[in-house]
């Protein structure tokens, strides 16, 4: 009986490769998960001193983008459940808006608006301290205070997915008016300070901007975890790159498939059931 040839995806065949191997690899294994549609109404957004003095002189504004810069996660165990650990996450959005200041006079500004959510998730338990080595600039014991030790702990691995935010309603308040306010302006880190380029500004006898703000989130949680599976070594790949002549750079274009999905988006979204009283939605708190 004749051995048949078998091409997998990186061009090697069975025959030209190793056999299969039992290997150990050390990844990331999801113990819980969960996703969340969150609305926070009434969140105060922080403006740069341009945006502060806009709004001082109108109250018609609307945002034009939003970007997430930064998502901090503190992971705390839940006392008196083993286990389980509640996850405080602090997402901060950078969001453009454009003003009205009179018929045909229209600024942008930007501001940033922080807003704060809390997941309690199953870790499991760990009873091993993980440590990593860690590269350092400069080589060995470089650092000014002395050599800088890889900190270890048991504490599980938090994750956040998300996308930009979608702005729901924008508003200019009085300034005695009560917002949502989980983040002071000295709080915010220099990080995300540092993408704009005026300073950041917070005044209480000036007027504030309050949006309304709706995320798509998922959250999970994760251990190290060893696992032992079948692997084949990777083989260079037996297809050759492929270049366009370069006396005709618009041949490879002409090969390339319309994107007729582009064109026609669907009227409803794939597994979109219409669904709307919050039915099978995980346990995420807000």
């Amino acid at each position: 009986m004749g051995v048949k040839m078998v091409e997998n995806r990186n061009g090697c065949n069975s025959q030209n490769g190793r056999d299969r191997d039992m290997v150990c690899i050390d990844t990331y294994r999801v113990l819980d998960s969960c996703r969340d549609k969150d609305c926070f109404e009434n969140v105060r957004v922080y403006l740069t001193c341009c945006g502060q003095d806009i709004i001082q002189h109108t109250n018609v504004v609307r945002s034009k983008h939003t970007k997430v810069l930064w998502a901090y996660i503190d992971t705390d165990p839940v006392p008196f459940n083993r286990g389980f650990y509640q996850l405080t996450i602090k997402i901060y959005v950078k969001i453009l808006f454009e003003a009205c200041l009179g018929p045909g006079n229209v600024q942008e500004f930007e501001g940033v608006a922080v807003v704060e959510k809390k997941v309690i998730l199953f870790g499991s338990e760990g009873n091993v301290s993980v440590f990593k080595s860690e590269t350092q600039q400069g080589g060995y014991c470089s650092c000014n205070t002395g050599c800088r030790q890889s900190r270890g702990n048991n504490l599980p691995v938090a994750v956040l997915e998300t996308v930009d935010p979608i702005v729901l309603d924008v508003k200019v308040a009085e300034p005695r008016q009560r917002c949502c306010c989980c983040c002071a302006l000295d709080e915010i880190p220099d990080s995300v300070a540092g993408c704009f380029q005026e300073d950041l500004v917070d005044n209480d006898e000036y007027n504030k901007l309050l949006v309304s703000i709706g995320f798509f989130t998922v959250v999970r949680i994760e251990r190290p975890a060893q696992y032992l599976i079948n692997a084949v070594e990777y083989c260079v790949p037996e297809k050759e790159c492929t270049m366009p002549p370069p006396e005709d750079p618009c041949s490879l274009f002409r090969n390339m498939a319309f994107p007729v999905n582009e064109f026609c988006p669907p009227s409803v979204l794939p597994g979109n059931n219409g669904d709307s009283d919050g039915k099978g939605k995980c346990g995420c708190g807000g």
